[in-house]
């Protein structure tokens, strides 16, 4: 299974209807589940303190006009029609508009960007295919003033990442108020003052299942997600409409925005602060573009459009005409869900209920998974262990650290406040701050990206960004009674992004200022001035260019080395997926005799990292074909380096091969024909037999083979950051505490590797930033 080339076929493939129509029907338990489930709590939420259900029906009305018009804004027309045309190579999400940002403004984040990422396939822009026009004036004056200030940068950075961080705490939320509110079922069921007794141990109790299952990975039971969401949609949509025709067939004429504005005026400040509760219908929204990579625009299109949307108005419809034949409100949870339900139904629906409410939890679960792997992998979050539950299904991934941490905050929550009222106000503030850091990068796409006219990035401001701020502050003032939760998790998750981002630029900052130059190597002669022993070095640096200081460092302790050295560099560039055949950029580090290369292997942010065996196999032979192919051979003076694009063992049909053999196999041969990728533990290198081969040429790759078999050895560099003499208190408490605190209690440079513990040293130095 060749999981780089299964990728970039998911991204270029032309899709049939059938694939599509698939692709839609599958959405649906994956991206759909969070959204589907949100009339179990929505009704009970808007009437549960604020406003008060009365004989007029001008409230329930109000309310359902509120709800429709407000699925119709905001996840149809805003989502559906505009932002799933915003993706970044078929990626979508928080991230996916900051890379197309960076990109096209030349903002990146990232210390170790090069001139030559920009000729990466998917990092092209329109307007360098020649798909788009040029920017307009406006386009270009706003791209200098965000090239030029620094400020500015940080700003949109931040930005971003207040709209992950927001991210992460709908996934402490969600799982909590959806499991909480299917459970409360029960509440009809049992004596009223015992079914308080029932709800929160039996919510924790299937919580605590989810995420004890996640290191399981979703694809053992992937196959039921989208069946249980469908059945649920049926089951919500035939309910809605039994519950219409039977009780209220003119329910339909209070979709008229004129009961929207009846509701204000009889409520007024009451019915704005309630906007907090109608505000959870449209919970789940950004997981239509957040889930984008795993599926398709039209595919997603389709499903909302012909399903999900429907259902969701005929359900809420529903709830809406048997309320307003039913006043005895003797408490607010008769406002429910459940309440609604025929009688012989409800333990059924439950069940139902209850499966639905696990699959939406399991999808943002899953979402939280991934945008923290795009975090980690774009500088701005800690290194964490990442398992790929899946070998099938890309994109399906499992944190163990995040996991648990997600797990306590959600029982913390479930427990601390065991209302439906106060974990809706925590996650409705979640959600619509996520659409509003949307909205914002959105503006700036429309204009640098699209180069539309300002006018357009203007209108899309104003007309979504008043329709969230006026959410946006009806949730705000809850703050007190439960939505200072998901600003608590997002200031905690900030805080510690942004450290590890600063201690991260500043670790690169010193290592560039210390590096050792090219024409020190020059001055030791061929031995470098140490034994060089049999195997091969990989000194993992962050360096581009240049010698790191721990190389130094190394060899003035230590006179002793490989006989051919790698200075390895793995680093992420702003796009989702890297091609195979650009994964490497190679050089040579010296003269020739040296047996000294660079090595920069590039990743996109959504990649998956392979494991060591299968990364020292195309390691190696990428090596290999690098000095095969190498047409000239020049001695580098000084620090210019010859870098050469190698792309990995399966995309060149000729030149170099790895083949499976037994160990201590040296042997060249000519390459009949390519084999399947497979797992290898020894490699030898198959070049063609001709006499275009120099003997020099033949002789470096038999001793690459040679180093091959006797072993590769990862030195990585440990470094102990500490904040100079004279530097701010806050440097010195964000430096020599935040950031050391996040790197001995987090994954290593191994991580980012996975190279096996028996074959890494790792090298410690002080860093005085």
């Amino acid at each position: 299974m060749d999981i780089e080339s299964r990728t970039h076929q998911n991204i270029v493939k032309k899709e049939s209807w059938r694939t599509v129509l698939t692709l839609a029907y599958q959405s649906l338990g994956v991206v759909y589940g969070d959204l589907s489930t949100s009339p179990l709590y929505v009704y009970k939420s808007t009437f549960a303190e604020d406003i008060h259900h009365t004989e007029s029906n001008d409230e329930i009305f109000g309310v359902l006009s509120f709800i429709f018009w407000t699925i119709t804004l905001v996840p149809l027309f805003k989502y559906v029609f505009i932002v799933l045309r915003a993706d970044d190579n078929g990626e979508g999400g928080t991230f996916a508009l900051y890379s197309l940002l960076c990109r096209h403004a030349r903002v990146n984040s990232l210390p170790s960007c090069q001139l030559a990422d920009e000729d990466l396939i998917e990092y092209k822009t329109e307007e360098e295919g020649g798909g788009m026009m040029s920017q307009s004036g406006f386009a270009a004056r706003l791209k200098s003033v965000l090239e030029k200030q620094r400020v500015l940068q940080k700003v949109l950075l931040v930005l971003a990442l207040i709209g992950t961080c927001m991210v992460i705490g709908d996934g402490v939320l969600t799982p909590a108020i959806s499991v909480f509110s299917a459970v409360s079922g029960v509440e009809l069921s049992t004596a009223k003052e015992h079914h308080k007794y029932i709800e929160v141990p039996a919510a924790c109790i299937i919580l605590i299942g989810l995420f004890a299952l996640q290191h399981y990975g979703t694809h053992r039971v992937g196959f039921l997600f989208a069946p249980v969401i469908l059945l649920w949609l049926m089951c919500i949509s035939a309910i809605g409409v039994y519950n219409i025709i039977h009780w209220n067939p003119h329910v339909y004429q209070a979709l008229s925005p004129y009961y929207m504005y009846k509701f204000l005026k009889k409520t007024q400040s009451r019915g704005w602060m309630s906007l907090g509760g109608i505000l959870l219908c449209i919970t789940g929204s950004e997981a239509m573009f957040a889930d984008l990579g795993h599926f398709s625009q039209l595919s997603i299109q389709i499903a909302f459009t012909s399903l999900v949307y429907p259902s969701l108005i005929l359900a809420y419809m529903g709830q809406a005409a048997y309320l307003s034949q039913h006043h005895g409100v003797e408490n607010e949870y008769n406002i429910g869900f459940y309440v609604s339900v025929p009688e012989k139904l409800r333990w059924p629906v439950l069940v139902i209920a209850i499966l639905a409410a696990v699959v939406g939890s399991q999808a943002i679960i899953t979402g939280t998974f991934s945008i923290i792997k795009q975090c980690s992998a774009l500088g701005c979050f800690p290194k964490v262990k990442i398992v790929h539950t899946s070998s099938k299904i890309h994109g399906q991934i499992y944190i163990p650290e995040i996991n648990w941490i997600l797990m306590v905050l959600c029982l913390a929550v479930t427990i601390g406040f065991r209302d439906t009222r106060r974990m809706g106000n925590a996650s409705g503030l979640a959600v619509i701050t996520v659409m509003l850091v949307t909205t914002c990068l959105m503006s700036l796409v429309i204009v640098l990206c699209w180069h539309k006219n300002i006018f357009y990035a203007i209108a899309f401001v104003v007309f979504f960004g008043t329709i969230e701020s006026l959410y946006f502050s009806a949730s705000l003032i809850k703050f007190l009674e439960g939505a200072w939760v998901p600003i608590a998790l997002s200031l905690c998750f900030l805080a510690v992004m942004c450290t590890w981002h600063y201690g991260t630029l500043k670790r690169y900052e010193f290592d560039v200022q210390n590096k050792v130059s090219v024409n020190w190597l020059l001055s030791l002669g061929q031995t470098l001035g140490i034994q060089r022993v049999r195997g091969i070095g990989l000194i993992h640096t962050e360096l581009v260019s240049g010698v790191p200081a721990i190389f130094s460092h190394f060899v003035t302790n230590l006179p002793a080395f490989h006989q051919v050295l790698v200075f390895l560099c793995v680093k992420s560039v702003p796009v989702p997926h890297v091609r195979p055949e650009e994964r490497f950029l190679l050089g040579r580090v010296g003269p020739k005799q040296f047996r000294m290369y660079r090595c920069i292997v590039r990743y996109g942010y959504r990649d998956v990292h392979k494991d060591d065996i299968e990364f020292e196999g195309d390691l190696v032979c990428s090596i290999a074909e690098f000095i095969r192919s190498e047409a000239v051979v020049a001695e580098t003076n000084g620090e210019d380096e010859r870098m050469s694009v190698v792309g990995t063992c399966s995309t060149y049909m000729k030149g170099v091969e790895d083949v499976d053999d037994d160990p201590g196999t040296s042997e060249i041969r000519s390459p009949r024909a390519k084999k399947k990728s497979k797992v290898k533990k020894k490699v030898r290198f198959v070049v063609p037999e001709t006499p275009k081969i120099e003997k020099e040429t033949r002789e470096e790759l038999m001793e690459l083979t040679e180093a091959r078999e006797g072993g590769v050895a990862y030195i990585m560099g440990n470094a102990y950051m500490r904040a100079k003499h004279g530097s701010g208190l806050v440097k010195r408490v964000v430096i020599n505490v935040g950031y050391e605190f996040l790197r001995r209690n987090t994954r290593g440079p191994r991580t980012a590797l996975t190279s096996p513990y028996a074959s890494t040293l790792e090298v410690g130095m002080i860093y005085h930033v």
